[in-house]
């Protein structure tokens, strides 16, 4: 399916689409410890919102390089895991400080850091990587 969205050039909208829903998902994640639907919201909304950016995100990296798709993958599998450790590790550092609202808190802040990150590059380089894709497989 990935695949499909990468050939129609929606893997970069599927990514901020992907990304905004992970924002939204932190504020019933907000509300959990008042409310089982907003837990179940927050986490369907969130696991979508990551599992999305995931398969673009290979799909992507493999679809510019696929004769190094597998090196190119366990490196971004490498980082992928760096970053899950560096934001568990905050997130319970800040949770013993301040409580669940400052990891939604922060949670939400990366979130939005990310389509920040995601708005940004798709203004600076429009069609950049779709030209060095086509460009590959000719």
């Amino acid at each position: 399916m990935a695949g499909r969205l990468n050939d129609r050039g929606l893997s970069r909208r599927t990514t901020g689409i992907a990304l905004a829903l992970l924002a939204a998902s932190w504020l019933p994640l907000a509300f959990t410890r008042s409310s089982l639907w907003a837990l179940f919201v927050g986490v369907i909304l969130l696991d979508l919102a990551v599992q999305a950016v995931h398969v673009t995100n290979q799909t992507l990296i493999h679809a510019l390089h696929p004769d190094a798709g597998s090196r190119l993958i366990g490196g971004y599998m490498v980082f992928y895991s760096i970053g899950s450790a560096t934001g568990a590790i905050a997130a319970t550092s800040l949770y013993t400080m301040a409580g669940w609202g400052a990891v939604c808190a922060l949670g939400a802040a990366f979130s939005c850091l990310g389509l920040v990150l995601w708005a940004f590059m798709r203004q600076s380089a429009p069609g950049a990587a779709a030209k060095t894709i086509s460009r590959r497989r000719t």
